[in-house]
């Protein structure tokens, strides 16, 4: 009996692994693992061109994609119902860690104008990358009980999920960590557009955006706050000062024309700051010239496109504002990023997705895409019933 009981069971895990195999979405995680790759290949070509002194960088980021993909397929399995149960739990964690950094346990990254990362030894992370994602379940559970009952336009509920999204957003911007801001900021604004806002509080807050603007302008941010934005619309005004990474970084990207230099050129390229974090789009533009950039944004396109398709096929509400969470985090990235590189946003340090350097971005790029793929396990496919 304990023989057959035994090979029963065995027989049902390897139905449930093949339906796993066959329900999750794999082109997904193929589209990302490509992009990993390719920005790997990048930060080698950067490292062989003698622009990053120290191979680390190249290493760290292998490192990060391969425990990413692991944590993606491992978070993949976990019911995305319990992990929205669990909040009680990571939120305070991650708010505990994003908090460490107002203190001595805080440091600066080099070059950067915040104190937004923790050390662990000689490795370092940014505990607001684990505190996006807790957001992101937050704010979809939070949507989803409001959706059950159908009172997500009362006022008095917009105000408290103006107060839910306020703690992450501003314990960041306390950080001077705007760029997280910002996209704490967007997740919020696109989740709420997607769970049935009502159109008079997108009027509304339309109309209250350039009183509001006009305010943050002359009295909230400071002058080197608005010195920077201007610049990023005309670099030239500081061409060697604060203006001097965007010009650089736009003749990069010029320079590559149609094809590009190629990764590993006989001539000199243009040298821009921080080309393999911030402003690697203008390296992909030198050495891969405008083909290059064509692909790379086909292939971001392509995994937010996917996200958008799981989201639209969920089986249930929750479901949905997650990859629509996720779909936000990633497109407002890769926007400010690619701005940032063409000159129509201000410099205000996101990463590129996947692309990059920088471990706690890949990670939390590839925690995200789990909560995908363990939405896609139980999307509504036609023909079908849906399944738990």
């Amino acid at each position: 009996m304990g023989g057959v009981k035994r090979g029963e069971d065995m027989k049902a895990r390897k139905e449930k692994a093949t339906t796993y195999r066959k329900r999750m979405d794999r082109v997904l995680l193929l589209l990302c693992i490509v992009t990993s790759l390719i920005g790997l290949v990048l930060l080698y070509s950067i490292y062989a061109g003698g622009e990053l002194q120290s191979i680390r960088t190249v290493y760290t980021q292998c490192i990060a994609t391969g425990i990413g993909i692991i944590a993606a397929l491992i978070l993949s399995r976990i019911d995305y119902h319990t992990i929205a149960d669990l909040w009680k739990i990571h939120l305070p964690v991650t708010v505990v860690l994003t908090l460490l950094t107002f203190t001595p346990l805080g440091i600066a990254r080099e070059g950067a104008d915040d104190r937004a990362w923790l050390g662990v030894g000689s490795v370092t992370f940014q505990p607001s990358e684990l505190l996006k994602l807790s957001f992101i379940f937050t704010l979809a559970v939070h949507l989803a009980y409001l959706r059950e009952r159908d009172d997500l336009n009362r006022p008095k509920n917009i105000l408290l999920l103006l107060c839910h999204a306020a703690l992450p957003t501003g314990l960041v911007a306390l950080q001077g960590d705007f760029g997280s801001a910002v996209v704490f900021f967007g997740i919020f604004i696109i989740m709420l557009f997607a769970a049935g806002l009502s159109f008079r509080y997108i009027i509304g807050g339309l109309c209250a955006a350039i009183p509001l603007g006009l305010i943050g302008w002359f009295f909230v941010l400071q002058d080197f706050h608005r010195e920077r934005i201007l610049i990023a619309f005309s670099p030239e005004r500081d061409p060697l000062g604060r203006g001097y990474q965007q010009m650089q970084g736009r003749l990069a990207l010029a320079s590559g024309q149609l094809f590009g230099k190629g990764l590993f050129p006989d001539e000199q390229l243009v040298y821009v700051p921080e080309m393999y974090n911030d402003f690697i789009f203008s390296y992909i533009g030198q050495t891969a010239g405008f083909v290059g950039c064509a692909v790379t944004v086909a292939l971001l396109a392509a995994i937010l496109l996917k996200t958008l398709w799981i989201a639209k096929n969920a089986k249930d509400p929750l479901g949905c504002y997650l990859c629509i969470g996720v779909f936000a985090a990633l497109f407002i990235q890769i926007v400010i990023n690619i701005g940032m590189v063409l000159c129509v946003m201000p410099v205000i340090g996101v990463t590129l997705p996947l692309l990059s350097s920088g471990g706690s971005s890949v990670i939390m790029v590839y925690l995200c895409i789990g909560v995908v793929l363990n939405v896609s396990l139980r999307v509504v496919r036609k023909g079908t019933t849906s399944r738990s």
